[in-house]
């Protein structure tokens, strides 16, 4: 600790993080979808026993905390408060910082914090890993004065703590399966070697190739010809929740992926991939077929405070963009890029509108939406001139390749 340049005298206080970036954490972690395991399994024993529940991501930023009331406030006083620094090279010693430096099960006992100014409290940290990559997500803690912990503490935090990976295992397999279902039928079509694999590279089905466990993926990976190491050559296609990869000989350049979003009709907008092997669709909700018609308009990109201009009037409404963007990333893999968010520049996209401009996503109240409405309402006739009053309306059709400033 002293290396790291830690006093024991210091305090404890560190720059929390801002609301949205707190937020944005949050909503970008699977943890948050094992929160209520952890709540059930850890929450109401760390109320009863006069003790909080804290969840960190593997920074050890403090993600929330929920238990005894008094406790909370007293907590508030050693700065162990939502958005807070609890590294060890923030605050030395402590359970949430060590277990995250030694990827493992600890607790650390009044007087073994480093700095004194925790030296009445007792903590128990235990790491949670994905199971899909074994990647560190973060540590679930429970702490509080040091008169009131049990010895068998750390022994329910890390029992709870498998207990959510067992879930996030759980719903890893149910994804495949659903993904598996998909596949079935695009496999069937096709005479060649491929399989279908999640975005970790998990196997979901195979065709005319012996099977693997899992096939290794790079982050950047785009629709289109690529080079994986345990395939070679191969073309990517994706897939709702993963890829189809077809390997290929270098000459085989493949086909680029193609987008089709269908908001011809108002109550049922619906998004179409479609690649080489076939397409598949999905409906969309109303927020994200307000999303993906941004994107496609806008095809060089938009910020997230831009799209929250786009969406609310309001660019301050980043998470909430942000926190639907990721959703709609993971149900669109590898077609969608961010800084700036935009469809990839291989993929081909088409829009395809109703035929009357006022049926565009019709309970929208988005501005980029009510701005496309307006433009495409038909123009006044002027005074002593003939006209149909049907001027710039659009026919029912597609829109293909839509420029910034399409409407």
């Amino acid at each position: 600790m002293r290396r790291l340049g830690v006093d024991p005298e210091q305090g404890t206080d560190s720059a929390p993080l801002q609301s949205d970036e707190l937020e944005h954490r949050r909503t970008s972690t699977v943890l948050a979808d094992v929160l209520p395991t952890l709540s059930a399994g850890l929450g109401a024993v760390a109320d009863a026993s006069l003790q909080i529940m804290v969840v960190a991501d593997p920074e050890g930023r403090v993600l929330w905390r929920e238990g005894n009331t008094g406790v909370l406030r007293r907590a508030d006083t050693v700065c162990l408060a939502e958005g807070a620094d609890w590294s060890e090279d923030t605050t030395g010693t402590n359970a949430i910082g060590t277990a995250l430096s030694v990827d493992a099960p600890v607790r650390v006992h009044a007087a073994e914090h480093f700095v004194r100014a925790l030296r009445e409290w007792t903590c128990a940290a235990a790491p949670v890993h994905d199971p899909r990559d074994g990647r560190l997500l973060g540590v679930v803690d429970v702490s509080g004065p040091d008169t009131t912990f049990h010895p068998a503490t750390l022994a329910l935090v890390d029992t709870v703590s498998r207990l959510a990976e067992s879930e996030l295992r759980t719903r890893h397999l149910a994804a495949i399966e659903r993904l598996r279902a998909v596949a079935a039928p695009l496999l069937s079509r096709l005479s060649g070697p491929a399989l279908v694999v999640d975005t970790h590279g998990w196997l979901a089905a195979v065709t005319g190739m012996p099977p693997v466990d899992r096939v290794p993926l790079p982050d950047d990976l785009g629709a289109g010809r690529t080079w994986l190491p345990t395939l070679g050559t191969c073309v990517a296609e994706p897939m709702p929740g993963g890829w189809l990869l077809r390997p290929t000989g270098a000459e085989d350049e493949g086909d680029a992926a193609r987008v089709l979003l269908d908001l011809a009709d108002p109550r049922r907008p619906a998004v179409t991939v479609s690649g080489a092997a076939g397409s598949w669709s999905q409906d969309l909700s109303p927020r994200h077929a307000e999303l993906l018609y941004v994107l496609a308009v806008h095809r060089p990109g938009r910020s997230a405070a831009q799209l929250a201009v786009d969406l609310f009037g309001d660019p301050t409404r980043t998470v909430t963009v942000r926190a639907e963007l990721s959703r709609v990333r993971r149900r669109l893999t590898g077609l969608l890029d961010h800084r700036p968010y935009r469809f990839r520049e291989e993929v081909e996209v088409e829009v395809l509108l109703p035929g009357d401009p006022l049926d565009l996503l019709p309970h929208s109240t988005a501005p980029a939406v009510l701005a496309a409405r307006s433009a495409a309402e038909p123009p006044e006739p002027a005074r002593g001139r003939a006209g149909t009053g049907t001027a710039g309306r659009p026919s029912r059709g597609a829109h293909r390749g839509c420029a910034e400033g399409m409407t």
